[in-house]
Protein backbone atom coordinates (compact mmCIF):
# COMPACT_ATOMS: atom_id res chain seq x y z
CA UNK A 1 0.00 0.00 0.00
CA UNK A 2 1.32 3.57 -0.96
CA UNK A 3 0.00 5.03 2.29
CA UNK A 4 1.92 2.71 4.20
CA UNK A 5 5.17 2.63 2.12
CA UNK A 6 5.24 6.50 3.03
CA UNK A 7 4.66 5.82 7.01
CA UNK A 8 7.65 4.18 7.09
CA UNK A 9 9.61 6.91 6.23
CA UNK A 10 8.60 7.86 10.02
CA UNK A 11 11.09 5.46 11.26
CA UNK A 12 8.20 3.36 12.77
CA UNK A 13 6.55 0.24 11.89
CA UNK A 14 3.53 0.27 9.09
CA UNK A 15 0.94 -1.58 8.00
CA UNK A 16 -1.48 -1.22 5.90
CA UNK A 17 -5.52 -1.83 5.61
CA UNK A 18 -7.45 -1.02 2.64
CA UNK A 19 -10.98 -1.29 5.18
CA UNK A 20 -11.93 -1.40 8.38
CA UNK A 21 -11.15 -4.98 8.80
CA UNK A 22 -7.87 -4.80 7.39
CA UNK A 23 -7.38 -1.79 9.83
CA UNK A 24 -8.37 -3.61 12.50
CA UNK A 25 -6.38 -6.46 12.08
CA UNK A 26 -3.09 -4.30 11.19
CA UNK A 27 -3.49 -2.51 14.45
CA UNK A 28 -3.38 -5.12 16.24
CA UNK A 29 -0.60 -6.85 14.94
CA UNK A 30 1.31 -3.87 15.75
CA UNK A 31 0.30 -3.15 19.01
CA UNK A 32 1.34 -7.23 19.62
CA UNK A 33 5.05 -6.68 17.59
CA UNK A 34 5.42 -3.61 20.74
CA UNK A 35 4.59 -0.57 18.76
CA UNK A 36 3.28 1.73 21.59
CA UNK A 37 1.04 4.00 19.71
CA UNK A 38 -1.20 4.17 16.82
CA UNK A 39 -1.31 6.14 13.86
CA UNK A 40 -4.22 5.75 10.98
CA UNK A 41 -2.22 7.21 8.21
CA UNK A 42 -3.24 7.96 4.45
CA UNK A 43 -5.95 9.53 1.98
CA UNK A 44 -10.04 10.49 3.67
CA UNK A 45 -13.10 11.74 1.69
CA UNK A 46 -13.95 15.56 2.05
CA UNK A 47 -16.98 16.49 4.01
CA UNK A 48 -16.42 20.08 4.24
CA UNK A 49 -16.63 21.74 1.03
CA UNK A 50 -13.70 23.84 2.14
CA UNK A 51 -11.15 21.17 1.96
CA UNK A 52 -9.27 20.49 -1.48
CA UNK A 53 -7.88 17.61 -2.47
CA UNK A 54 -4.30 17.31 -0.17
CA UNK A 55 -5.67 19.51 2.94
CA UNK A 56 -4.05 17.32 5.56
CA UNK A 57 -6.94 16.17 7.97
CA UNK A 58 -5.65 15.77 11.84
CA UNK A 59 -8.71 15.79 13.73
CA UNK A 60 -9.12 15.97 17.53
CA UNK A 61 -12.54 13.51 17.72
CA UNK A 62 -13.16 10.30 15.52
CA UNK A 63 -16.92 9.64 15.04
CA UNK A 64 -17.74 5.80 15.15
CA UNK A 65 -21.05 4.54 15.02
CA UNK A 66 -22.11 7.37 17.27
CA UNK A 67 -19.39 6.83 19.73
CA UNK A 68 -17.06 9.34 19.89
CA UNK A 69 -13.14 8.32 20.14
CA UNK A 70 -10.32 11.15 21.07
CA UNK A 71 -7.09 11.81 19.86
CA UNK A 72 -4.39 11.29 21.85
CA UNK A 73 -3.29 15.28 22.89
CA UNK A 74 0.90 14.77 23.14
CA UNK A 75 0.28 12.89 20.15
CA UNK A 76 -1.49 16.19 18.22
CA UNK A 77 1.00 18.24 19.49
CA UNK A 78 3.58 16.28 17.56
CA UNK A 79 1.86 16.41 14.86
CA UNK A 80 1.27 20.06 14.53
CA UNK A 81 -1.93 20.81 16.22
CA UNK A 82 -5.53 19.48 15.11
CA UNK A 83 -6.67 21.13 11.87
CA UNK A 84 -10.44 19.96 12.27
CA UNK A 85 -12.62 18.95 15.24
CA UNK A 86 -14.21 15.94 13.95
CA UNK A 87 -14.00 13.01 11.40
CA UNK A 88 -16.27 9.93 10.46
CA UNK A 89 -14.48 6.65 10.47
CA UNK A 90 -17.07 4.16 10.98
CA UNK A 91 -16.19 2.12 7.98
CA UNK A 92 -18.61 3.64 5.43
CA UNK A 93 -18.40 4.55 1.85
CA UNK A 94 -19.23 7.95 0.77
CA UNK A 95 -19.37 7.97 -2.63
CA UNK A 96 -21.79 10.54 -4.06
CA UNK A 97 -22.04 14.15 -3.15
CA UNK A 98 -25.48 13.61 -2.10
CA UNK A 99 -24.10 11.07 0.57
CA UNK A 100 -21.12 13.23 1.59
CA UNK A 101 -23.81 16.14 2.56
CA UNK A 102 -26.25 14.00 4.40
CA UNK A 103 -23.03 12.67 6.33
CA UNK A 104 -21.95 16.30 6.61
CA UNK A 105 -25.32 17.45 8.12
CA UNK A 106 -25.80 14.30 10.72
CA UNK A 107 -22.26 14.67 12.07
CA UNK A 108 -20.67 17.74 11.24
CA UNK A 109 -17.70 15.85 10.51
CA UNK A 110 -15.32 17.22 8.27
CA UNK A 111 -14.11 14.57 6.32
CA UNK A 112 -14.79 10.62 6.12
CA UNK A 113 -12.31 7.52 5.81
CA UNK A 114 -12.80 3.83 6.04
CA UNK A 115 -10.15 2.75 8.70
CA UNK A 116 -9.27 5.47 11.52
CA UNK A 117 -12.73 4.34 13.35
CA UNK A 118 -11.06 0.63 13.81
CA UNK A 119 -7.40 2.08 15.09
CA UNK A 120 -9.11 3.95 17.47
CA UNK A 121 -10.89 1.22 19.12
CA UNK A 122 -8.34 -1.15 18.80
CA UNK A 123 -6.42 1.26 20.52
CA UNK A 124 -8.67 2.10 23.72
CA UNK A 125 -9.23 -1.54 23.74
CA UNK A 126 -5.38 -2.07 24.09
CA UNK A 127 -4.46 0.96 26.29
CA UNK A 128 -2.42 2.81 23.51
CA UNK A 129 -2.46 6.15 22.39
CA UNK A 130 -3.74 7.24 18.76
CA UNK A 131 -4.27 9.81 16.32
CA UNK A 132 -4.69 10.18 12.57
CA UNK A 133 -2.98 11.97 10.18
CA UNK A 134 -4.84 12.02 6.48
CA UNK A 135 -4.97 13.94 3.56
CA UNK A 136 -8.17 14.92 1.70
CA UNK A 137 -8.04 12.63 -2.16
CA UNK A 138 -12.25 12.97 -3.15
CA UNK A 139 -13.23 16.42 -2.07
CA UNK A 140 -17.35 16.72 -1.11
CA UNK A 141 -18.59 17.59 -4.48
CA UNK A 142 -16.92 14.73 -6.56
CA UNK A 143 -18.57 11.01 -6.84
CA UNK A 144 -16.12 8.11 -6.62
CA UNK A 145 -16.38 5.66 -9.97
CA UNK A 146 -17.71 1.96 -9.54
CA UNK A 147 -14.23 0.70 -9.93
CA UNK A 148 -12.61 2.55 -6.40
CA UNK A 149 -15.12 0.95 -4.59
CA UNK A 150 -13.95 -2.02 -5.44
CA UNK A 151 -10.01 -1.38 -5.68
CA UNK A 152 -8.65 -2.26 -2.19
CA UNK A 153 -8.60 -5.91 -0.45
CA UNK A 154 -8.32 -5.68 3.52
CA UNK A 155 -4.80 -5.14 3.44
CA UNK A 156 -4.71 -2.53 1.14
CA UNK A 157 -3.37 -4.10 -2.03
CA UNK A 158 -5.15 -3.34 -5.41
CA UNK A 159 -7.17 -5.74 -6.94
CA UNK A 160 -6.42 -5.01 -10.52
CA UNK A 161 -7.88 -7.76 -12.38
CA UNK A 162 -11.24 -5.83 -10.43
CA UNK A 163 -10.64 -2.59 -11.61
CA UNK A 164 -10.51 -3.69 -15.08
CA UNK A 165 -13.25 -5.49 -14.99
CA UNK A 166 -14.99 -2.42 -13.77
CA UNK A 167 -13.98 -0.32 -16.32
CA UNK A 168 -14.18 -3.11 -19.12
CA UNK A 169 -18.15 -3.01 -18.17
CA UNK A 170 -18.20 1.13 -17.48
CA UNK A 171 -15.55 2.84 -19.82
CA UNK A 172 -17.09 5.72 -19.24
CA UNK A 173 -15.72 5.80 -15.46
CA UNK A 174 -12.03 6.49 -17.01
CA UNK A 175 -12.27 10.35 -16.90
CA UNK A 176 -13.74 9.73 -13.39
CA UNK A 177 -10.83 7.54 -12.62
CA UNK A 178 -7.64 9.60 -14.14
CA UNK A 179 -9.24 12.83 -11.90
CA UNK A 180 -9.47 10.54 -8.58
CA UNK A 181 -5.51 9.09 -9.38
CA UNK A 182 -4.55 13.35 -9.79
CA UNK A 183 -6.13 13.74 -6.86
CA UNK A 184 -4.40 11.39 -4.88
CA UNK A 185 -1.26 12.17 -6.19
CA UNK A 186 -2.00 15.63 -4.71
CA UNK A 187 -2.81 13.67 -1.53
CA UNK A 188 0.03 11.64 -0.83
CA UNK A 189 2.68 14.37 -1.92
CA UNK A 190 1.21 16.44 0.97
CA UNK A 191 1.44 13.53 3.02
CA UNK A 192 5.07 12.67 1.84
CA UNK A 193 5.98 16.46 2.99
CA UNK A 194 4.25 16.46 6.02
CA UNK A 195 6.33 12.96 7.10
CA UNK A 196 9.32 15.04 6.01
CA UNK A 197 8.29 17.55 8.79
CA UNK A 198 7.54 15.08 11.70
CA UNK A 199 10.85 12.55 11.85
CA UNK A 200 12.37 14.67 14.58
CA UNK A 201 9.28 15.68 15.87
CA UNK A 202 7.94 12.10 16.47
CA UNK A 203 11.46 10.81 17.95
CA UNK A 204 10.28 8.91 21.17
CA UNK A 205 7.11 7.89 20.36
Amino acid sequence: MAEARIARDLGRPAAGGGNAIGAEQAARRLIDAGVRALLSFGLAGGLDPALRPGALLIPREVLVEGERFGADPDLLRRLGGSTVELALADGQIADTPAIKRRLRQQSGASAIDTESGAVARVAQQRGVPFAVLRAICDPAERALPPAALIALDHAGSVRILRVLASVTAAPSQIPALVQLAWDGAIARRALIRRVAELRERLAGV
